[in-house]
């Protein structure tokens, strides 16, 4: 059986710790702030970043360096006969492209798989388990990238943003429209599927904005995962900064599936770094495993 490293980049959410206990490899996420860089969850904390966030510092994140990228190859080659690499989705950064174009170079050919698994944050953290689960079980890396991309699309995010300040400072909405909507204080609903971010509805309340992510959910696990109890499907909670409102809409979710574990992590920074603190998120996802 061949041995193959599972590597990811820190979008996924997985800490170093995280890490090593499940025996996988994470590459952190260079971020920029006021032109300083920093690495996720290496010399800058989750509370530092939004510190610096909430002073008002100008933040920039940035796919991993491709020199870096290829070291870490290089280094896990040395042990490995095979390296599945699975980056931020291809349609949120260029990292992927990037990947997939290094791994064309002959010393990598045939030993470096780079998986677009066009997902992000929680639903990324997955697919690293999944492919982890599927390289002890023995499967080769071409299966394990053709999984990961055939079975990408399994998989719906919704997200609350308490403000839309830092939408208008990523581009994602123009001045205008995020000047109209502090002030009618909407709170919008916004979707992540397969490569996509969009907006989903809009809340005058976060209990509303709850209330709306629960139904899509619901219909999600019935019309596309046919799966409405659940139970071969992962659900979980995401936020930024503060996780005590994570915490408590676990419980009103604990309710509707009361013989899940739904755990509760911290967003990525990159995902932050669009949303802002008080973000709020709810994943299903199609799973092998039955909790990560």
């Amino acid at each position: 059986m061949q041995k193959i490293a599972i590597l990811t980049d820190s979008n996924s959410g997985i800490t170093p710790k995280e890490a090593q206990e499940a025996g996988v490899f994470v590459l952190p996420t260079p971020v920029y702030i006021d032109d300083r860089l920093y690495y996720e969850g290496v010399d800058i904390s989750n509370d530092e970043f939004y510190e610096r966030q909430a002073a008002g510092a100008n933040i920039k994140t940035s796919m991993p360096v491709v020199g870096e990228v290829m070291d870490e190859w290089d280094r896990l080659l040395e042990e490995h006969d095979q390296v599945i690499y699975i980056p931020l989705s291809s349609g949120l950064s260029a990292s992927c492209q990037t990947a997939e174009a290094m791994a064309e170079e002959d010393e990598y050919d045939g030993r470096v798989f780079v998986v677009d698994n066009r997902r992000i944050s929680v639903t990324m953290k997955l697919s690293v388990y999944e492919a982890k689960k599927l390289a002890d079980e023995g499967k080769d890396a071409p299966y394990i990238k053709v999984f990961l991309e055939r079975t990408a699309a399994d998989s719906y995010i919704y997200l609350m943003v308490d403000t839309l300040e830092y939408l208008k400072k990523g581009g994602r909405i123009t001045p205008a429209a995020a000047a109209i909507g502090s002030m009618l204080r909407i709170k919008p609903v916004l979707s992540i599927y397969g490569d996509k971010l969009d907006s989903f509805a809009k809340a005058r309340t976060a209990k509303q904005a709850k209330e709306i992510m629960i139904e899509a959910i619901m219909t999600d696990l019935k019309e596309k995962l046919k799966d409405p109890e659940a139970k071969d499907t992962i659900v979980s909670l995401a936020y930024t900064r503060d996780r005590e409102p994570a915490e408590a809409f676990r419980e009103e979710l604990q309710e509707l599936f009361p013989s899940k574990k739904i755990t509760v992590d911290p967003l990525s920074l990159v995902v932050a770094c669009h949303t802002g603190p008080g973000a709020i998120g709810i994943t299903v996802s199609r799973s092998l495993i039955k909790e990560i």
